[in-house]
């Protein structure tokens, strides 16, 4: 499952090894409900493991956390990265080609200010 995108569309979301689970794994170590991640308006996406299960945010074990962009969950042999969305670069090139314009404008009149103290 390497490489495989969830994208949770409900809150609360659960990720364990039971077929209620959202996100369900049959990895070593996962408990049938392990996790449950919650949208909280003040604090964000808050991660929140079940009593007595083992789990790890960035290799720090937790109970409740808050995640952050980036977090690695840990639950046994499965290990998540949590990101927001992908990151997505918009074009720049018509801001290089003011740029570059630009800097041939400014080299043009300073050529003409130094025409012009010669003569």
């Amino acid at each position: 499952m390497a490489g495989t995108k969830w994208v949770a569309r409900h809150f609360p979301f659960h990720i364990g090894r039971s077929a209620s689970a959202d996100l369900c794994s049959e990895e070593a170590g996962v408990w049938d409900q392990h996790l449950e991640l919650a949208l909280d308006s003040e604090n964000g996406f808050v991660l929140t493991a079940q009593p007595h299960a083992i789990a790890a945010i960035n290799g720090q074990p937790f109970q409740q956390a808050v995640l952050r962009n980036g977090d690695c969950i840990e639950i046994g042999a499965l290990k998540i990265r949590f990101w927001l969305d992908e990151t997505r670069q918009s074009s720049l090139r018509l801001r290089e080609w003011l740029t570059w314009a630009a800097l041939v404008v400014i080299t043009a009149g300073q050529l003409a200010l130094i025409y012009r103290m010669i003569r």
